[in-house]
């Protein structure tokens, strides 16, 4: 336990983060309903106790030293932490939250049809979502857990210090609107409008090294979700490279067409990641060995591209 003379009031600590985000001792008295002489002595008993000087005076504002910028950064953390905590605990006063950070398109199409499930036969656990796209360090988080594409095999990892569970491999396939020319060769590919994910820069590269053609990076329109990806490929604005799970709807309905040959290997999977160094809690438990047994199922598994799809015209 640190000791208690560097553990400042919470009321100190909520004073100098509005002064920093608000730019006034009136505006943060405002907004805390207090006034403004409370702020001020806040803020000087805060400095007083830490023995470093956090604010500048200048006429009607107050302005934070770099060092205390450098410090209310870290105090919005904690502020976050603690309040995120009440939050969960609100939620299930059993004890049974899980903060779990999703990718926005896993999320919607494998996850969130499973958790229904999961919460019948789990109602002690109640799982928060929050969209993250890329890793992030724990400790400066609230959560529990995460889902993550990426590597985690051959000596490689994408996400250092976690432990991982495998939920599902991946299949790519490029796929464009009705009406787009067909393909004779895969290098084809190059003279028309290419659409990727700007977080997987390299898949049209890799696609083409499938296809017998190794060495080439083709650039393109690049954007931050699939789902915007596969709204600019159904309005005709090029050939994208989608994860076959992702678009089962759009190729049954014909919205969306392979433009040359079948789906091919992902560069990564989908995994549940967890910090390896924090003590397991039993709704992270849960939620692994659920999510273990469901994704062994085969019946459950998202299907490949129907097959029965009628092919693209040949070109002419």
């Amino acid at each position: 336990m640190l000791p208690r003379r560097y553990l400042p009031p919470i009321p100190a600590l909520m004073a100098l983060e509005a002064v920093d985000r608000l730019g006034t001792a009136s505006a943060a008295a405002e907004e805390l309903s207090l006034t403004q002489g409370a702020i001020s002595r806040s803020l000087q008993g805060l400095e007083s106790q830490l023995g470093v000087p956090l604010m500048i005076r200048e006429r009607q504002r107050l302005r934070l030293t770099p060092a205390g910028h450098d410090y209310v950064a870290e105090v919005r953390k904690a502020l976050h932490l603690l309040a995120s905590a009440s939050l969960g605990l609100r939620a299930n006063p059993t004890g049974g939250s899980l903060n779990l950070a999703i990718l926005p398109a896993f999320g919607m199409h494998w996850l969130a049809p499973r958790l229904a499930r999961f919460a019948q036969g789990h109602p002690e656990v109640t799982v928060n979502l929050s969209t993250r796209l890329r890793p992030f360090d724990f400790a400066g988080s609230s959560f529990d857990a995460a889902i993550h594409y990426g590597r985690f095999d051959g000596g490689r990892q994408d996400w250092p210090d976690v432990d991982t569970l495998k939920l599902m491999d991946e299949e790519i396939i490029a796929v464009a609107a009705p009406g787009f020319p067909a393909l004779a060769l895969a290098t084809d590919i190059l003279r028309q409008p290419l659409l990727q994910l700007d977080s997987r820069p390299g898949d049209w590269g890799r696609w083409l090294a499938h296809q017998g053609f190794p060495g080439l990076r083709p650039s393109g329109m690049t954007f931050d979700q699939f789902a915007t990806l596969a709204q600019a490929a159904i309005h005709g604005m090029g050939v994208a490279l989608i994860p076959t799970f992702l678009i089962q709807r759009e190729l049954a309905e014909r919205r969306l067409l392979p433009v040359f040959g079948p789906p091919i290997p992902a560069l990564g999977s989908y995994f549940l990641v967890w910090p390896s160094a924090v003590p397991d809690r039993a709704p992270l438990r849960s939620l692994r060995a659920w999510l273990q047994a469901d994704a062994a199922d085969p019946g459950l598994t998202p299907a490949s591209p129907p097959a029965t799809l009628p092919p693209r015209p040949e070109a002419p």
